[in-house]
């Protein structure tokens, strides 16, 4: 196991957080989360009880805020984000503030010792090259507000140095704070309630994977931080780039009255289509734990438990 490191998560509540923070907890550092909690969720009471677990609430583009925080810490995660192109969208400022601005005055106040590990989406390839696989070398070209932001942010973070960047591929799988709106999620909620999704440009493909990877990743990251840093990584399933009408197709799997048309009118607002390659982390010794079929299965029990719009950005 690696040594003990303090660590320091900006937007630890949300989403990827709430799965995050008690991974890091049990491979033995200690955690702080700084949230403004703005979806009035308690995603981490069950962590409450850890005594390596510590909690700030304010926000995180606040200097006077983050100072005394980033001082004790060994490493810095900045999650907190607006997620997602429709919630960017709503309020631009907001999402520009946060995704990149917040990330930009972090690097100035952190010093060069202190490492930084770092999400951004792979949304940042925009549409690929049919039948290419996108590398961290292959030229981003975001075309959301949102993929624009975070590709600034991963550039600043990368030029810095000291520093890791994982590239994500589209999140899916059962949270404490529960995201309805991605795809995967989205697409087996609508299976289970409605047993119908019309869909725009089926044949769009992208890449998907579990949050307990993305978790894993991070851990690995930690724990492998020398020989990894100052590079960027693609984070997904590799057996998993696939289109939108083969995601149903999987989904059908494992509910059969599920039905899914193709729309004749109307597009999809996220025009994202690419396959990408994982080489890169997988080198390192990194491999995903968790198939979209042991998503598909988990979300379906979740189901049973949730079923409301608080769970969703939008």
């Amino acid at each position: 196991m690696a040594e003990t490191m303090n660590i320091l998560i900006t937007g630890g509540a949300g989403y990827l957080g709430s799965i995050l923070v008690p991974a890091l907890l049990d491979a033995g550092h200690k955690v702080t989360v700084l949230d403004n909690f703005m979806f009035k969720q308690n995603p981490l009471a069950h962590v409450c009880a850890h005594p390596n677990f510590d909690v700030a609430r304010g926000d995180c583009r606040d200097e006077a805020t983050l100072a005394p925080l980033i001082k004790s810490a060994d490493v810095v995660i900045p999650l907190a984000a607006l997620v997602g192109a429709p919630l960017c969208d709503i309020d631009k400022t907001a999402a520009t503030t946060t995704n990149r601005d917040a990330v930009l005055t972090l690097i100035r106040l952190l010093s060069k010792d202190q490492r930084l590990m770092m999400p951004v989406t792979n949304s940042g390839y925009g549409v690929g090259e049919k039948g290419k696989f996108c590398t961290e070398e292959t030229p981003l070209r975001p075309i959301s507000l949102y993929g624009r932001t975070k590709v600034e942010a991963e550039a600043a973070v990368l030029e810095r140095g000291n520093a890791i960047s994982f590239r994500l591929a589209t999140v899916f799988g059962m949270a404490p704070r529960m995201r309805i709106d991605l795809l995967v999620n989205d697409f087996v909620y609508r299976a289970v309630f409605d047993r119908a999704v019309i869909l725009f440009e089926p044949h769009f493909k992208r890449n998907y994977i579990h949050i307990r990877d993305v978790a894993r990743a991070f851990v690995h990251g930690l724990d492998n931080f020398e020989t990894m840093k100052d590079r960027p990584y693609n984070v997904g399933l590799s057996d998993a780039n696939i289109s939108k009408w083969e995601l149903c197709e999987k989904i059908r799997e494992h509910l059969p009255k599920f039905v899914f048309i193709e729309s004749p009118i109307g597009e999809d607002p996220d025009k994202r289509d690419y396959i990408v390659s994982n080489e890169r982390i997988e080198g390192t010794g990194y491999k995903p734990a968790f198939s979209l079929d042991d998503g598909i299965r988990e979300l379906i029990k979740g189901y049973r438990m949730i079923r409301n719009a608080v769970h969703g950005n939008v």
